[in-house]
């Protein structure tokens, strides 16, 4: 552990709307991967795997790089050319192996695969189990901050979708277990420049085509087809919930809102607090609206 989890969460005002936001941004290494990869880490060097590699856009890598690091297995991570410099900075100062793969951004998924291939292990944060179970303790603390009760809709970024998966089926535990009424509606927002879920969704397909990716400065939700799309869809629909899309310019003007408010988020935070905007009285369930807050300013604003 690096003390991951305990976060805090605060009531804000957005445009006349009452919202919790959970800022998930001050995990150890600035995001929410931390919850993944603690539990992630914890189970690999009990199997005693002594080296990893994983793809990654920035988050995921630095948070794996920091926790292998305090677990004594060496990492690699495999990164396309155009990640934001001070995440592949802070990946770099945990003394992981950095990578840069020059091409398409799912070309770092095969550097990666080949290198499982050679002999390290596989460490993904999108297909592994453990990764998943880590992220569920963030339906378990909002269970505890909220008095033992589930918020009525969770607004949260989607790329890959393990933020999204994740909690939901700590709220699925958690209502199975008798100690929530129903699981929260899930709103997952995706930037329009981006959204192969947001059109399966509206199209509603169970599976997710594939999509050109047009440049976009929420680029931690930049996934052209999501390897879990049809487990996202589902839970979005099991919930009641909607998948929406916001443009460049929503997403900037929120970032900049939250900043004005004290909260330095990067773009892809920005995107959830952007679909406020957007939403209709339907999409919110009864009780408290939650929006994750999932990574740092810090770690995109210093590379404009």
């Amino acid at each position: 552990t690096l003390g991951e989890g305990n976060t805090p969460l605060l009531e804000l005002d957005w445009s006349g709307k009452p919202i919790l936001v959970k800022l998930e941004y001050l995990a150890p290494t600035g995001s929410f991967k931390d919850r993944g990869s603690a539990v992630l880490v914890t189970a690999l060097r009990g199997l005693g795997i002594e080296r990893v590699v994983e793809e990654s856009l920035g988050n995921a890598g630095a948070s794996l790089a920091a926790y292998t690091g305090r677990a004594g297995i060496g990492c690699e991570v495999c990164v396309p050319h155009d990640a934001a410099a001070p995440k592949l900075a802070q990946m770099a100062a945990y003394c992981a192996e950095v990578i840069e793969i020059r091409g398409k951004r799912e070309y770092a998924a095969l550097a990666a695969w080949a290198a499982a291939a050679h002999g390290a292990y596989y460490a993904s944060h999108v297909y592994s189990p453990f990764f998943l179970a880590g992220i569920e303790t963030l339906a378990l603390e909002l269970w505890e901050q909220l008095g033992r009760r589930a918020p009525g809709a969770l607004l949260v970024p989607v790329g890959s979708g393990t933020l999204l998966l994740g909690t939901y089926n700590g709220f699925v535990r958690l209502h199975q277990s008798g100690l929530v009424d129903s699981v929260p509606r899930v709103i997952a927002v995706q930037a329009a420049s981006c959204a192969p879920l947001h059109e399966a969704f509206i199209g509603d397909h169970d599976a997710a085509a594939e999509v050109a990716l047009e440049p976009t400065m929420a680029t931690g939700i930049a996934v052209r087809r999501p390897v879990r799309a049809s487990q996202i869809l589902a839970a979005v629909r099991q919930s009641g919930g909607t998948i929406l899309s916001v443009t460049e310019t929503q997403i900037e003007a929120a970032r900049n809102q939250m900043a004005r408010e004290g909260f330095h988020i990067e773009e892809t935070s920005a995107a959830a607090v952007a679909a406020l905007d957007v939403l209709e009285a339907s999409d919110l369930g009864n009780g408290p609206l939650v929006v994750v807050l999932t990574g740092h300013g810090l770690k995109t604003r210093l590379s404009e």
